[in-house]
């Protein structure tokens, strides 16, 4: 079967269009995984969605495809945690402290991503091991090449296509909470709503630093998401009064020196501890954000105390 009854679906013309079907997303998308699509109809499909605007369905649709592509690849997971921010303008991933944080609370964390366009000081991989022995990376041309084609289509096309956010909705560990950053406010509403067709009990998504699941902690944030499957939306305080951007312009904080306490750098740390009681709220490792951000800056000033316990 061609790709071109869906492309005919989403491009029929005016007052004749429509969107997919979940079932309709799902078998076009597994055509084009199984390399069974001509590339021109994979090009029309995406951009014509691109232009017009996925529904909820289309990337559930397109999301249970690709987990029914790549199943059993890695081990289970307590939290999945996409990383796929491609900007130039991402700084250093303080993230990856945040997971690590996570991770001495006794959670496992499956980070999985792709991250172009990025200086060196923003690299994910290049700092990957300051994540700890809890998180897990794996890259995206390594858990699915057909994946990993399909979004550098954008080198292609010029243009991200809606692929992007069914990678941060794959959850491929199958964990049971998960965690997404998003650039564009509307997609927090669009991927709670395409997690909530997929059976998904636990997310939270923010808009974050370039796109990460980062969190700004002089800024008064809005959580978008899930809890036992039902949406929710909850703000969350500042957690700083300090009128500044999250990565400044030749601002690059040393996340070694600051797990090793060799520096100081109290928004950066804010940062980190900000975006670690977000992930540990969501695991509902505690009830209340605000008990969530205590456990947090608790675990960070206990954090080389609880490294030599457990080495």
């Amino acid at each position: 079967m061609s790709l071109a009854p869906y492309v005919r679906i989403v491009a029929r013309g005016k007052g004749r269009a429509r969107a997919m079907t979940l079932a309709e997303a799902q078998d076009a998308m597994a055509l084009i995984l199984r390399g069974d699509a001509a590339p021109e109809a994979v090009g029309a499909l995406l951009m014509v969605m691109r232009l017009r605007g996925e529904t909820p369905e289309e990337i559930a649709g397109f999301t249970a495809a690709l987990r029914a592509h790549v199943t059993g690849t890695l081990a289970p997971a307590d939290l999945d945690w996409p990383s796929y921010a491609a900007g130039r303008s991402r700084g250093t991933p303080l993230f990856l402290l945040a997971a690590r944080l996570v991770g001495q609370a006794g959670y496992s964390i499956s980070m999985h991503g792709w991250n172009s366009h990025q200086s060196a000081s923003a690299s994910v991989r290049e700092a990957i091991d300051l994540a700890g022995p809890d998180v897990t990376y794996t890259p995206l041309e390594t858990l699915c090449p057909a994946a990993f084609k399909l979004l550098n289509l954008r080198d292609v096309l010029g243009l991200r296509s809606c692929f992007n956010t069914v990678l941060r909705m794959w959850n491929p560990s199958g964990a049971a909470a998960t965690v997404q950053g998003v650039f564009h406010p509307s997609y927090r509403s669009l991927q709670a709503q395409a997690a909530q067709m997929l059976g998904q009990q636990d997310l939270s998504i923010i808009k974050g630093g370039g796109g990460e699941f980062e969190r700004h902690p002089s800024k008064e944030i809005a959580v978008f998401g899930l809890r036992n499957g039902a949406h929710l939306q909850q703000p969350a305080a500042p957690l700083l009064e300090d009128t500044r951007r999250l990565h400044e312009a030749g601002d690059i904080p040393d996340l070694r020196g600051l797990w090793h306490g060799h520096c100081a750098d109290p928004f950066a740390v804010a940062t980190i501890t900000g975006t670690a009681a977000l992930a540990l709220w969501t695991l509902r490792a505690a009830p209340t954000m605000t008990e969530a951000e205590h456990m947090a800056r608790d675990l960070w000033n206990q954090r080389h105390h609880t490294e030599s316990q457990s080495s």
